[in-house]
């Protein structure tokens, strides 16, 4: 089958190549891929062993059903997670990690799902109740972020969308921010909860602004930076506030259903800012490290 594998000669380590057809264990379905997703974090630290085939996120139509009865039938239109193999022609994924796509749902919005909206959604929920609370997100225009925007003021905050430049807010407004600021040292007041995207210097500055028992879920860090907090200095400005860092709980299958039932209501946008052939994934690679993507990016396989 053709597929994007690691290739340590070439731009971002990928090319599109060939690797074996995947063989399904009995508790997976085998998916004929019809569009994958970029994400930051599998672009720009990327690893691997020659010929290795990544990516997380992956639409298509099951072609083979899982040979121990669970999850759909073949013909059936999935948006499936994994932490490797979803940039080929086939994948075998987990009947666990999948959900179902009604017909009515483009499966390139589906594939923009995964792991950037099952992250906001889940960090979202771990701040608790957040009606009429201040919400900030940092990093509000990347992937996760505009997912986080949209999903925080469904739960009834007041967000405050953080981002790198003015370009940067565009739709950010439309999709539920009630303010937006260019940084963390932009905002004005204090905040209940953070979902923080950019790590380094932005969520040292964001840590400072929690309110008495206000709580940050440290979810990415789009910038490179390692994050140095001064908690002598914090115990000045913070009373009783947490730090907890975020790793996505699998399997994903019940809240990407979630999700795949809000974007079939028009509840939830998809927010994909760059679409393209696969093999044009090299330039979908250099404008996503290169902050020039708003949202997702989602490449067509066929």
């Amino acid at each position: 089958m053709r597929a994007l594998v690691h290739d340590p000669s070439a731009p971002h380590q990928l090319s599109l190549g060939v690797a074996p057809d995947p063989v399904p264990s009995t508790g997976q379905a085998l998916v004929e891929v019809s569009a994958t997703s970029f994400n930051f974090g599998e672009i720009a630290f990327r690893s691997g062993r020659p010929g290795h085939v990544s990516g997380w996120d992956a639409a298509g139509v099951v072609v083979r059903a899982a040979a121990d009865g669970s999850g759909p039938a073949a013909g059936t239109r999935v948006v499936t997670f994994g932490w490797a193999g979803a940039w080929a022609e086939l994948r075998a994924v987990d009947t666990a990690e999948l959900a179902v796509v009604p017909e009515g749902v483009d499966l390139g919005l589906a594939s923009a799902l995964p792991v950037a909206g099952v992250t906001a959604l889940q960090a979202v929920r771990r701040l608790g109740s957040l009606i009429g609370r201040r919400v900030l997100v940092t990093g509000a225009s990347g992937g996760v972020g505009r997912y986080a925007v949209q999903l925080a003021a469904r739960a009834g905050a007041h967000v405050i969308a953080s981002v790198g430049g003015p370009a940067r807010a565009d739709g950010l407004l439309e999709l539920g921010a009630a303010e937006v600021v260019i940084g963390p040292e932009n905002l004005k007041g204090r905040v209940y909860g953070v979902l923080d995207n950019v790590g380094g210097a932005q969520l040292a500055q964001a840590y400072n602004r929690l309110e008495d028992g206000g709580v940050v879920q440290a979810i990415g860090m789009a910038s490179r930076e390692p994050t140095l907090i001064d908690f002598e200095e914090a115990r000045t400005r913070v009373d009783r506030g947490r730090l907890e860092t975020f790793n996505i709980s699998t399997p994903l299958g019940a809240d990407l259903a979630t999700l795949v039932g809000l974007l079939e209501r028009g509840e939830l946008d998809a927010q994909v800012g760059w679409r393209g052939s696969w093999e044009r994934a090299l330039e979908a690679a250099d404008a996503l490290v290169g902050r020039r993507v708003r949202g997702k990016a989602v490449l067509d396989v066929r």
